[in-house]
């Protein structure tokens, strides 16, 4: 199950303003991952991302798929679905999915945006349980890998403001709302709200996370409804379930960003086979190029052998396989996780690549000189629109930033999150780091190198890799610093 721009809004992340008991309860059954992180900050991406293994530069799905974004993975790579249908297992999509081509990510049984409304497949609980009971009933005893897909919590004020920010009104049984009968909403006080560290601490933002709050609370009963059916077919204790989210939430420093708000992700992992791992919490670095492997070894399935391309080496899963911390039996070496973020809509060109262990993270920011963008609807947003108004007439953000420092950024940001959590002080220049600094940029570059990165070389240098470099990739200088 995936959620739609969440992050940590949950009493087992430690927000105890909210209000999730089925997510609670699911967490009472799994390892609950307490460093997971997506590996782009944005939402075809990183839904491409989980049903590949991986990153969003080598599988070609640079950006959003939608209108005229239209991005797509490369036609010839091996998707969950595929290799499990090819398996006999029986695959399923209710929700979003917000991906292609089609002949990819194709799934037996496909209930979506593409042939439904987007707010009956992904924000009315009822509908989505339906679906759910249809696909259930029809697998016939077979194996079966079912994705649910929520559209909460995402912001719909750029497409429905009738129903508010977060659609937070959407089917609670107003005049003109709707009703979803399955759905008791939650309410919060916005008085009672306390601002993240990473957003304006003003009155407006307050009101936004009481709506956000509130469509939390609707995926949350939701959780609480596609568990049921699992429970009623009597599927519950022989299958694994998997919950997370695919990217930041949609404030500042969050979705479309590298900074912690933007890359944390809830992950939970439950399998009935290990009581053991019930309820414990998990500080081991994780990644959303995780499931891939993950769901691929639940089943006992080898991942295939292919190239995308002939000029480059086969293709190989730099995720891991979350199984063995079922058993508390993983040993590692240091654990390293990797962002690698393109754009979010087609005019947003800023890539970002990102290594981080447990105690730094190296951010490079491939476009520094220009600024920062920001989407269509964080833009509509009350937070953004008050940021931007009160930095044009002057008047305090109550926030750590300013408008300036969000949009322009070096190209090479390093922080020590032992000590910087907030992320605050960039000690990319400072000589005591400067080993951290050569270590973790070396890593980055290797792990680009073996994940085919086009922009393996940028900026400073142009790629070549065809010709007489076609079995010899090399960087050459553009003499631009």
């Amino acid at each position: 199950m995936i959620a739609d721009d969440a992050g940590l809004e949950s009493p087992i992340y430690g927000n105890f303003q909210i209000k999730t008991p089925n997510i609670n309860r699911l967490g009472k059954r799994s390892v609950i991952f307490d460093s997971a992180f997506t590996s782009v900050s944005s939402c075809s991406p990183s839904r491409s991302t989980i049903l590949t293994g991986l990153p969003s530069h080598q599988n070609g799905m640079y950006g959003l798929h939608n209108g005229y974004h239209h991005f797509n993975c490369f036609s010839n790579i091996y998707s969950l679905p595929g290799i499990l249908s090819k398996n006999n297992i029986t695959t399923g999509i209710i929700g979003k999915k917000h991906i292609g081509p089609e002949n990819v990510f194709r799934f037996d049984f496909a209930e979506t945006e593409e042939n439904n409304s987007i707010m009956q497949v992904g924000r009315n609980i009822t509908k989505i349980k339906l679906l759910v009971r249809n696909f259930l009933g029809s697998v016939s005893g077979n194996n079966f890998f079912l994705y649910v897909a929520f559209h909460d919590p995402h912001r719909c004020g750029h497409t429905n403001p009738q129903y508010g920010q977060f659609c937070e009104k959407f089917g609670n049984g107003q005049e003109g709302m709707g009703l979803i009968p399955d759905w008791v909403p939650e309410t919060y006080s916005p008085e009672s709200i306390n601002v993240p560290y990473f957003i304006p601490d003003t009155e407006t933002v307050k009101n936004e996370l009481a709506n956000q709050y509130t469509t939390i609370s609707r995926l949350d009963q939701g959780i609480g409804l596609v568990i049921k059916e699992l429970e009623d077919f009597g599927f519950l204790n022989d299958t694994l379930i998997i919950y997370s989210s695919d990217n930041g939430i949609p404030f500042p420093n969050g979705r479309t960003n590298a900074y912690e708000p933007g890359m944390i992700e809830p992950l939970l992992l439950s399998s009935p086979f290990h009581p053991e791992s019930h309820g414990k919490y998990s500080t081991s670095l994780a990644s959303l190029l995780d499931i891939t492997p993950t769901i691929l070894d639940w089943f006992s399935i080898q991942y295939p052998e292919y190239k995308i391309f002939p000029n480059y080496e086969q293709v190989n899963l730099t995720g891991k396989s979350l199984l063995s911390y079922l058993k508390n039996t993983f040993e590692g070496e240091e654990e390293y996780i990797y962002f690698s973020h393109t754009m979010h809509e087609a005019t947003m060109y800023y890539p970002i690549r990102t290594i981080r262990n447990e105690r730094f993270k190296l951010i490079h920011n491939l476009n520094s000189g220009m600024p920062f963008p920001i989407d269509q609807d964080f833009y509509l947003s009350p937070t953004f629109q008050e940021i931007l108004n009160k930095t044009l007439h002057n008047e305090t953000l109550h926030w750590y930033k300013t408008l300036k420092d969000y949009y322009f950024r070096p190209e090479w940001e390093l922080f020590d999150l032992k000590y910087d959590r907030m992320e605050k002080y960039n000690v990319a220049e400072r000589k005591s780091y400067r080993k951290v600094f050569d270590k973790l940029k070396s890593k980055l570059f290797e792990w680009q190198k073996n994940t085919s990165d086009p922009w393996l070389c940028s900026p400073h240098g142009v790629l070549q890799d065809s010709g007489p470099h076609k079995h010899d990739h090399e960087c050459f200088p553009l003499y631009n610093s």
